[in-house]
C-alpha cells in the first residue's frame, strides 16, 4: 500500500511538472508538439527506444527543457529501472551544464537500477566539472554498495584524483588498481601517468611509463606532456624523439604543441626550427593547434619577428591566437602593441577569454594606463567574465599598478569566493603602496580563512616586513614557510631577508646569513647587500660585494652605479669616476632616466634637463615657483643626488630631474584637487622624494609616484613609505 501511495505521489508531481513546462512562458512549439506526440494514443512513441532518441537529440542541442520533460516521461512510463535510458538521461543533464540534476535523479533512483555505467557516468561527469572530491566521494559510495570498479571507472577516477593535485589519493587508487588487476591497460596506465605528472611526481610517471607491457600515443602523449608541465625539458624531448624514431607510433598535433611548448619554456629556438620542419613533414602545419604552439616558440624564443610573419599566414585566427600574439608582444615588453592585439581581436569578432583578459590588463598595469584599464574593465562586466578568479586578481593587480589602491580594494571586496591569488593580488597591492601594516594584517586574515599561501605571497610579507622595519616578525615569517607550509624559500625570499637586515643597519648579520644560506645566493641577494651598502654608506663592504656581482653580471650598470654613488658618498670622487669608466670600458651603459605623466589620454614623456616640450616655458616657471615655496617650508638641497654636475651648479641641477619636470607640468594642467601620477623608469631620487612631501603639502594635492621599485603615495607632507624605502 506504502508503495503505491509512493508512486502516485510521483505521477502526480511528474503531472505537474509537465504542467509547468506546458504553461511556461518560455515554452516552445517543439516542445508541445512532441509532447502531444508521445501522448497520442495512436502513436509510441512514449517506448523506451523512441525517448532515448529524443534524448540524444537533445544532447545536442542542449535544451535543459526538453530534457526535463522527457525525464518526466522516463518516470511516468516506470523506465528510470532501464540503464541505458537512465544513463543517458544523466549524461544529457551535465551535458547541459545542470550536473546538479544529474546528482538528483541519481539519488532518488533505487541502488538496483544503478549499474557500473551508470556509477562510472557519474564519475565522469564529475570529474570532468572539476569537483574532483565529488567525484571520489561517489567512488567510495559505489564500492560500497557491492558494485567492483572497472577500467572505464578507474580511468576517470584517476582523472579525478590528479586534479586533486594530491599524491597519497593517487597513490591510493594506483593500489587498488593493482589489486583489481587493471594495471596493465593500456588507457588506465596512460592515465596513471598523467596523474602522476599533474602530482609533480614525474619519477612514478616514468617508473609507470615504463612498467607498461603495450604503449600507444595516448601514453607517449602523456609522458611527454608530464615532462614538459614539470619543465624536465631534455626528458620531454628525448621521449618526443623517440617517437619521431620509432615507426610503430605517428606523433599528432598534441605530441608536437607539447614538444613545441617546451622549446618555448628553454627558449630554444634552435630545437623548435627542427620541431617546425618535422611538423611540416607530417603535413600538421595547418592545424591551428600547432600553428599556435608555433607563434609561441618562436615568440618566447627572442625570434618574435618569426612569429608575427607566421601569424599573418593564419587564415582562421581563434581566440588562442590572438591571446598568444599578445602574450608575445607583452613578453618582448612591447605593452601598447598587446593591448592593440585585444582591441584588434574584439573588432574581428572573435570573443575574448579569461586569458585575452588577463593578458591585456597586465600590459595596462606595465604600462600604468589607468584608462585602458578601465575601458578593459568595463568589457570584463559585459562579457560576463567578471565573477572569474583569474580576471578578478588580474584587475587588482592592474587597478594597483596603476596608482589606484582604492579601486583595487574595491574589487578585491567585490569577489565572493577568494583564493590564494586574489589574496595575493591585494596583499601585493598593499605591499608595493608602502602600507606594511596592512599588509600583515590582510596576511593574518588570510590565514585565519584557512588559506594556504604559496611563495609569491611570502615574497610580498617578506618585502613589507622589510620596508616596514619588522625583523623579528620577518624572520618569524620566514621560518614558517619551511616549518609550517612545507616549502623550500626561494632566492628571492632570502634577498627579501637581506634586504630586511640591510635597511636595519644589520649589514654584518645580513652577509652572516648569507654565509649560511642553504643555497649559493645569486646576484638578487648579494644586490640586495649592495644596496644596503649604499643605505648606509658601508664603503669596504660595498667594494667586496660589488667585485661579487661584476663577475656573476657584468652587464648591470645597477651594480656600477651603486659603487660609484657609495665611492661619491665618502667624497672620493677619483674612484667613483674610475667605476664609471670602468662601465665604458666593459661596454655597460646606464638606463636613461625618464618620468611620464598621462594627460587626458596623451602621455607625456620627460628626461632630466628636458627642453624639448611644448610647454617648456611654463613648466620651468613653476619649477622656479615651487623651489621658492619649499625653501620657505624649510627645504635643504641634498646634493649628493646630483652626482654628474660641477659643485656650485648642483642644487640648480636636482630641479631639472625628470619627476620634478612631470610634477610641474602635472599641476598646470590637471585640475585642481586631482590627483596627480607620475612613472619613472628607474628609482626615484630622495632629493625629488623630499621635494614630493613638500608640494603634496603646499598645493593640497595626491601626488603617487610609481618607480622601478614602489608606488610613493605623497599626502599632506607625508609619503606612504614612511621615508623607509
Amino acid at each position: 500500500m506504502k508503495a503505491f501511495f509512493s508512486i502516485s505521489i510521483t505521477r502526480i508531481r511528474t503531472v505537474r511538472l509537465i504542467a509547468n513546462i506546458l504553461h511556461s512562458k518560455q515554452k516552445s512549439p517543439l516542445l508541445l508538439k512532441n509532447f502531444c506526440r508521445s501522448h497520442h494514443p495512436s502513436t509510441s512513441t512514449t517506448s523506451p527506444t523512441h525517448l532515448n532518441s529524443l534524448l540524444n537529440a537533445t544532447g545536442e542541442t542542449q535544451d535543459i527543457r526538453h530534457a526535463t520533460q522527457i525525464h518526466a516521461q522516463i518516470i511516468t512510463n516506470n523506465y528510470t529501472s532501464l540503464a541505458f535510458l537512465f544513463n543517458n538521461l544523466l549524461n544529457i543533464y551535465a551535458n547541459c551544464g545542470h550536473l546538479h540534476r544529474s546528482l538528483l535523479a541519481f539519488s532518488h533512483t533505487h541502488n538496483d537500477a544503478k549499474n557500473i555505467i551508470t556509477w562510472t557516468s557519474l564519475i565522469t561527469q564529475f570529474s570532468r566539472c572539476h569537483k574532483p572530491l565529488e567525484a571520489l566521494s561517489l567512488f567510495n559510495q559505489m564500492r560500497r554498495t557491492g558494485i567492483s570498479p572497472n577500467h572505464f571507472t578507474f580511468s576517470a577516477i584517476l582523472s579525478a584524483c590528479a586534479n586533486t593535485a594530491i599524491l597519497a589519493h593517487g597513490e591510493q587508487m594506483h593500489s587498488l588498481i593493482h589489486k583489481h588487476g587493471f594495471q596493465t591497460d593500456i588507457f588506465v596506465g596512460s592515465a596513471i601517468i598523467d596523474l602522476y605528472a599533474k602530482c609533480g611526481n614525474t619519477v612514478s610517471a616514468k617508473a609507470a611509463f615504463d612498467e607498461m607491457p603495450q604503449r600507444n600515443l595516448v601514453s607517449w602523449n602523456a609522458m611527454i606532456v608530464g615532462f614538459s608541465q614539470n619543465k624536465n625539458h631534455e626528458q620531454a624531448i628525448g621521449l618526443f624523439m623517440e617517437i619521431i624514431n620509432d615507426d610503430s607510433v605517428i606523433p599528432d598535433e598534441v605530441s608536437f604543441s607539447s614538444v613545441l611548448s617546451t622549446c618555448a619554456d628553454m627558449g630554444s629556438l634552435d630545437v623548435g626550427r627542427q620541431v617546425h620542419a618535422l611538423v611540416v613533414k607530417h603535413g600538421l602545419i595547418f592545424r591551428p593547434y600547432v600553428k599556435n604552439s608555433l607563434v609561441d616558440m618562436y615568440g618566447k624564443s627572442g625570434c618574435f619577428a618569426d612569429a608575427i610573419e607566421l601569424f599573418k599566414t593564419m587564415a582562421a585566427r581563434d581566440v588562442v591566437t590572438w591571446n598568444v600574439m599578445a602574450m608575445g608582444w607583452a613578453q618582448n615588453d612591447c605593452f601598447e602593441e598587446a593591448c592593440n592585439y585585444f582591441w584588434i581581436m574584439r573588432n574581428e569578432g572573435i570573443s575574448p577569454d579569461e586569458a585575452s583578459f588577463s593578458t591585456a590588463l597586465y600590459a595596462s598595469a606595465s604600462l600604468a594606463a589607468l584608462d585602458q584599464g578601465t575601458s578593459i574593465h568595463d568589457q570584463i562586466v559585459k562579457t560576463g567574465f567578471i565573477s572569474n578568479t583569474c580576471v578578478q586578481s588580474s584587475l587588482i593587480t592592474m587597478y594597483a599598478k596603476c596608482g589606484s589602491l582604492f579601486d583595487a580594494h574595491r574589487v578585491f571586496e567585490e569577489i565572493k569566493n577568494r583564493n590564494v591569488v586574489c589574496w595575493t593580488a591585494m596583499i601585493t597591492a598593499y605591499q608595493q603602496n608602502g602600507l606594511g601594516d596592512r599588509v600583515i594584517e590582510l596576511f593574518e586574515q588570510m590565514l585565519a580563512e584557512g588559506l594556504k599561501p604559496d611563495h609569491i605571497t611570502f615574497v610580498s610579507v617578506l618585502s613589507a616586513c622589510s620596508h616596514t622595519g619588522r625583523v623579528e616578525e620577518g624572520f618569524g615569517y620566514f621560518n614558517s614557510m619551511s616549518s609550517v607550509y612545507g616549502m623550500k624559500p626561494g632566492p628571492e625570499h632570502y634577498a627579501c631577508m637581506v634586504d630586511m637586515l640591510g635597511r636595519a643597519g644589520q649589514l654584518n648579520e645580513a652577509k652572516r646569513f648569507i654565509e649560511s644560506m642553504p643555497v649559493r645566493p645569486d646576484p638578487s641577494v648579494w644586490g640586495a647587500l649592495l644596496g644596503a651598502c649604499r643605505s648606509h654608506g658601508h664603503l669596504e663592504m660595498g667594494k667586496q660585494v660589488a667585485e661579487k656581482l661584476f663577475e656573476v653580471e657584468p652587464n648591470n650598470p645597477g651594480n656600477y652605479v651603486l659603487l660609484a654613488n657609495i665611492y661619491m658618498h665618502h667624497g672620493r670622487l677619483e674612484e667613483a669616476n674610475e667605476i664609471r669608466r670602468l662601465m665604458g670600458i666593459n661596454g655597460v651603459r646606464k638606463e636613461p632616466g625618464c618620468s611620464w605623466i598621462d594627460i587626458k589620454n596623451v602621455t607625456h614623456v620627460f628626461t632630466v634637463h628636458d627642453r624639448s616640450h611644448s610647454w617648456t616655458d611654463e613648466i620651468y616657471k613653476m619649477l622656479g615657483k615651487m623651489a621658492d615655496l619649499v625653501k620657505e617650508k624649510g627645504y635643504v638641497a641634498e646634493n649628493q643626488f646630483a652626482v654628474n654636475d660641477a659643485e656650485e651648479f648642483k642644487e640648480q641641477s636636482l630641479w631639472y630631474h625628470s619627476e620634478k619636470l612631470a610634477l610641474a607640468f602635472g599641476l598646470l594642467t590637471l585640475p585642481v584637487g586631482a590627483p596627480i601620477r607620475i612613472k619613472k623608469n628607474l628609482r626615484t631620487c630622495g632629493d625629488c622624494h623630499t621635494v614630493m612631501k613638500y608640494v603634496s603639502e603646499i598645493f593640497k594635492r595626491e601626488i603617487i609616484v610609481r618607480d622601478v621599485n614602489r608606488f610613493h603615495r605623497f599626502v599632506g607632507g607625508f609619503c606612504s613609505c614612511g621615508d623607509y624605502w
